[in-house]
């Protein structure tokens, strides 16, 4: 794959050409980077998001599981991104290492960035990160399978 060919940014409505996941659980607004074994891009947090109604009233933060899903869907969008095949899907097979370290609250514009280790035949692992501005909000290892949507009917 020519990674240099493919025009960026990569927007929504060609994100969702790539993921299956819709509003309100697509997680990644905009691809503004793309290479062999690197792929970065963002969410932007707004206060309208759902989960704010409940995590929390009083003081809004992002959960920490909608951090991880968000570099989830980044990591496979660079996996659809080199298969091209729309007979499958990413799914999320496990994580290692995740750690918090900072929140992440209304007006935030969380970085997000995955860097394959390995992939080999449909399955991988990636390292990702999610950052506002230059501080570290979360570290993960990721690992993914990709699958043939019929297996899943």
């Amino acid at each position: 794959m020519d990674f240099s060919s493919i025009p960026l940014p990569i927007k929504t409505e060609e994100i969702k050409g790539l993921i299956p996941h819709r509003y309100p659980f697509l997680l990644v607004d905009r691809v503004t980077e793309i290479s062999e074994a690197h792929i970065k891009g963002y969410k932007n947090v707004s206060v309208n998001e759902q989960f704010f109604q409940g995590h929390f009233p009083d003081i809004a933060v992002m959960p920490g599981v909608l951090i991880i899903e968000a570099l989830a869907q980044i990591s496979c969008i660079h996996e659809m991104s080199i298969i091209q095949d729309s007979n499958k899907i990413g799914m999320f097979a496990g994580i290692d290492k995740a750690r918090f370290k900072a929140p992440v609250l209304p007006g935030d514009q969380l970085i997000l960035e995955s860097k394959v280790i390995w992939s080999k035949r449909g399955v991988g692992k990636c390292s990702a990160e999610a950052k506002v501005d230059e501080t570290l909000v979360c570290s993960c290892e990721l690992a993914f399978a990709l699958v043939d949507k019929d297996k899943l009917k």
